[in-house]
């Protein structure tokens, strides 16, 4: 019995520490750094280091604008999950207050929109052409075609 115990413990150890050799050594280009974020572009996209710097400019810039946007919309979540609470237990719905919750949301998206179509529009500029295609494709699959028509 102690030697079956042992072999599965042994065993999964094994497998974990697999998985975390696997993991570190398929970590994407500077995942660990500050600018990760950013970093991928300039690697996958090529970009010049004067290139690179005027785009983390750039987002450096909008950056707060972007997390205030963010919380708005963490916020409007908790609250529809509130009306959706409400709706479960009391069996009833303020229509007037969740018409307002609709229309507030509605502004928030499409500022969201707004916001992101600025950054992408504004990144693609810093961008040569080849560079601005490539990027524009990633975002168009990452964020959809709204977001990403920056043309």
């Amino acid at each position: 019995m102690k030697r079956t115990i042992l072999i599965i413990a042994l065993g999964l150890f094994g497998g974990i520490a697999a998985q975390y050799v696997w993991l570190d050594l398929h970590e994407p280009v500077g995942m660990n750094q500050p600018d990760s974020d950013l970093l991928w572009m300039k690697s996958e996209l090529k970009l010049s280091s004067a290139q690179y710097e005027q785009i983390k400019a750039i987002h450096d810039h909008s950056s707060p604008k972007l997390v205030a946007l963010a919380t708005q919309v963490a916020q409007m979540r908790d609250e529809f999950d509130a009306f959706e609470r409400e709706r479960k237990t009391e069996g009833r719905v303020d229509f007037l207050e969740f018409a307002h919750f609709v229309d507030l949301r509605r502004k928030i998206d499409k500022e969201c929109l707004q916001s992101t179509r600025s950054l992408v529009q504004a990144t693609a500029q810093v961008m040569t052409p080849q560079q601005r295609e490539l990027y524009l494709g990633i975002v168009r699959n990452t964020l959809g075609d709204r977001a990403a028509s920056a043309n």
